[in-house]
């Protein structure tokens, strides 16, 4: 199922470089695309997670910076019946975690510094069961290339604005507007496509990662202590890469309005209520401080 869950992904992404081609050029820039999609296929495969780590300058952690970190990745691994993965830290004030990884032989999860400022050990092995979970569906494959091939796409259809309103192209019948559109188009059509692989996996990877670490409450407290801190600071790598934003477990940018109704990721309020459920249904009680 994840290998047909990525072929049908790199088709969607596929038709979107192909269009966005043919925006640009016609028939001609169709065909330059199709090389640059498949191109950029093979290429996200096997490269996309050292991508993803080296836009946010991620670094190895050790027991010397992160003892904790890697204590408990180490420990829930086990749990969750997986390798150990690679560790990496990013130096951010704002708490947040992801994994990246083509499958959980080749799997890394990376944490913030501000993560490990911010939440408890209890809190933190919630998020890192979170992201071991991606690691165990096998979502890091489909959600990295996601996140490299979006960024592919938002990059032909900024050039569409410079390089493609000039031409006259005979097999492109929109002519002048046609790169405008790609232009506009095209990151909205990547952004759709990130929404329809991020989402539903969110609610699923809150699931197993509660059952992994034992205490569904213990995610539930660290999505609350996220939501409010990620709302108050700037993940400035983030911030430059948004087509990387729906790998993080909780959205790492700052748009408001109108751009929300593009998130990549489910309410909190939604995830942190399915949570609660699931410990009701464990015999679990809420502690009052995380009320």
């Amino acid at each position: 199922m994840p290998y047909a869950r990525t072929a049908v992904l790199l088709a969607a992404l596929t038709a979107l470089f192909l269009g966005i081609g043919y925006l640009i050029g016609g028939q001609a820039g169709m065909l330059i695309a199709l090389v640059l999609a498949l191109g950029t296929n093979l290429f996200a495969y096997w490269n996309s997670d050292k991508v993803v780590l080296g836009l946010y300058g991620a670094k190895p952690a050790n027991p010397a910076n992160a003892p904790t970190l890697i204590g408990l990745v180490e420990q829930l691994a086990d749990r969750a019946g997986l390798p150990k993965p690679k560790i990496y830290l990013i130096e951010s004030e704002q708490p947040n975690a992801f994994a990246t990884g083509r499958d959980p032989n080749h799997a890394s999860v990376c944490a913030t510094t501000g993560l490990l400022r911010a939440l408890t050990p209890e809190q933190m092995a919630g998020v890192l069961a979170h992201e071991l979970a991606h690691v165990k569906h096998r979502d890091t494959l489909i959600m990295t290339i996601t996140a490299t091939v979006a960024g592919a796409i938002s990059m032909l259809a900024h050039f569409a604005f410079f390089f493609g309103g000039g031409r006259d192209n005979r097999n492109n019948w929109l002519g002048a507007i046609g790169p405008l559109l790609a232009m506009i188009l095209g990151p909205i059509a990547a952004m759709l496509v990130q929404m329809a692989v991020s989402r539903s996996r969110e609610y699923e990877a809150d699931r197993l990662g509660a059952n992994i670490c034992g205490h569904p409450l213990w995610l539930a407290s660290a999505l609350r202590r996220l939501g409010e801190l990620s709302g108050r600071i700037v993940n400035q790598q983030a911030e430059a890469h948004p087509a990387s934003a729906h790998l993080f477990i909780v959205n790492p940018l700052h748009g408001q309005g109108f751009s929300t109704l593009f998130s990549t990721h489910p309410s909190l309020e939604r995830r942190i209520a399915r949570l609660e459920a699931l410990a009701a249904e464990l015999g679990q009680q809420a502690d009052p401080a995380d009320a």
